[in-house]
């Protein structure tokens, strides 16, 4: 059982990582969950106060996940359709077989949005859509960060009761 809880623990902490940088996934929770399941084996004692606070900062940063490209965007007078232009360039981004596409997806996508749905031009329409990307790529260093130290925190708690496990 605890190799089992151990296996799914760390595959939730791998989707939780493609997850902080794909929009479809929530990287933080799924990466707790992770941790969720590690405390559930039988041979660790349940950690309430450390999952409560991971789980405090999991909801945190998945708020903080829709607030901050808004805020980018507002910043550098940029529209909903910037922010939603930001996530469709980067779904685009990932599948479409150009070098830097999750890059230059959101970058893209936030200027068409601007241009196309607010008939705004030129350097309005650049500004804009750079806020969109700067609020995105802030969001997803966050994410990724945040599962990073999640995974850690498996890897440390795992390693620190390796003979519990086998």
């Amino acid at each position: 059982m605890d190799v089992i809880l151990l296996v799914l623990g760390l595959v939730c902490m791998l989707i939780g990582i493609l997850g902080s940088v794909l929009p479809v996934l929530p990287g933080v929770p799924i990466s707790w969950l992770g941790l969720i399941l590690l405390y559930l084996a039988p041979s660790l004692e349940f950690d309430w106060i450390f999952i409560t606070i991971t789980g405090i900062v999991a909801i945190g940063l998945y708020v903080l996940d829709y607030v901050i490209p808004a805020m980018g965007t507002k910043k550098f007078g940029g529209s909903k359709a910037g922010a939603w232009g930001t996530t469709i360039g980067l779904i685009v981004g990932i599948i479409a077989p150009i070098p830097f596409g999750i890059l230059i997806g959101p970058f893209a996508g936030a200027f068409i949005g601007e241009v196309v749905f607010n008939q705004t031009r030129g350097n309005h329409a650049l500004k804009a859509a750079f806020g969109s990307f700067i609020g995105f790529l802030a969001s997803t260093f966050i994410k990724f960060m945040a599962t990073l130290v999640y995974l850690g925190l498996f890897v440390y708690k795992v390693w620190t009761n390796l003979d519990s496990f086998f």
